[in-house]
């Protein structure tokens, strides 16, 4: 059955995370397959200073390290 789907990798484009103590935000991506590990791709996720997204991110961060 997955031989028969039509399966490819988006190479960019935009990704939407919720997280349990900041909620929902979306983060834009870039996946880079890696040459020298064939089947292994690296994908980066980012969001522009300023923005309702890298806030969220910076407090999710900052949420992972709080001992509780």
């Amino acid at each position: 059955m997955w031989a028969a789907q039509n399966v490819r990798l988006d190479r960019t484009g935009v990704k939407s995370f919720h997280h349990p103590v900041v909620g929902d935000f979306e983060l834009t991506f870039q996946a880079m397959q890696l040459p020298a590990d064939e089947g292994l791709t690296l994908i980066a996720y980012s969001a522009e200073p300023g923005t309702p997204a890298y806030d969220a991110l910076n407090l999710s961060s900052l949420s992972a390290t709080v001992r509780k």
